[in-house]
């Protein structure tokens, strides 16, 4: 689990021991029910991403709870609803499938990380059921574990966003992409966008 950078820091301060520990005891190949519950009723989560030279990227995945969800102790899934189309996290994973996950729970000050493989799947069994999703991507587990919470912030939900597609509800546009500075043109074709006035 640890390189040389990590191994560098670890014996800089002192923690070489206590890190052994936490990779013995609390670092796991497979999701198993806690973690499924925990991750099952988040409704965002954190998604590292890096291109084929290893240039990073972090981005901010949302939906409503049980949009992640858990297929089995070593495979999970999520939908990839319509965004700002520059496919920046989406594009790495085509050239680099190594992800990172973070899920916070802001309310109970907890927080859980996950990393794997991660594959987009346009003709996916799971696909009908996201509703207005482009695609699924499913991630491959590699390694799950908690982290350290006490730097959680606690906060409480006010609001879910409305942009999330729902069933039976119309997802409304978003306001840049009527903005003055964003051509019409320059939308996909099929975007409802270019319909709006």
């Amino acid at each position: 689990m640890y390189h040389d950078g990590s191994r560098r820091l670890q014996d800089r301060f002192d923690t070489r021991r206590m890190a052994d520990v936490l990779e013995r005891r609390k670092v796991v190949d497979r999701i198993d029910d806690g973690d499924r519950a925990f991750i099952e009723a988040r409704d965002m989560f954190f998604l590292a991403t890096a291109d084929a030279q290893g240039r990073p990227s972090c981005s901010y995945k949302g939906g409503d709870p049980g949009f992640v969800r858990v297929l089995d102790e070593r495979t999970i899934a999520f939908p990839n609803y319509d965004g700002n189309g520059m496919y920046l996290s989406m594009g790495n994973v085509l050239v680099n499938p190594h992800v990172g996950l973070l899920f916070v729970d802001w309310c109970n000050q907890r927080r859980l990380r996950l990393e794997g493989e991660a594959s987009l799947h346009e003709d996916d069994p799971l696909l009908p059921s996201y509703p207005e999703a482009q695609f699924v991507v499913r991630v491959a587990v590699r390694q799950v574990y908690p982290n350290c919470p006490r730097y959680i912030h606690r906060m409480e939900l006010v609001e879910r966003s409305r942009f999330v597609p729902r069933p039976a509800e119309e997802t409304p546009v978003p306001g840049w992409k009527r903005a003055d500075w964003m051509p019409r043109e320059a939308l996909p074709a099929e975007d409802p966008a270019r319909d709006v006035d």
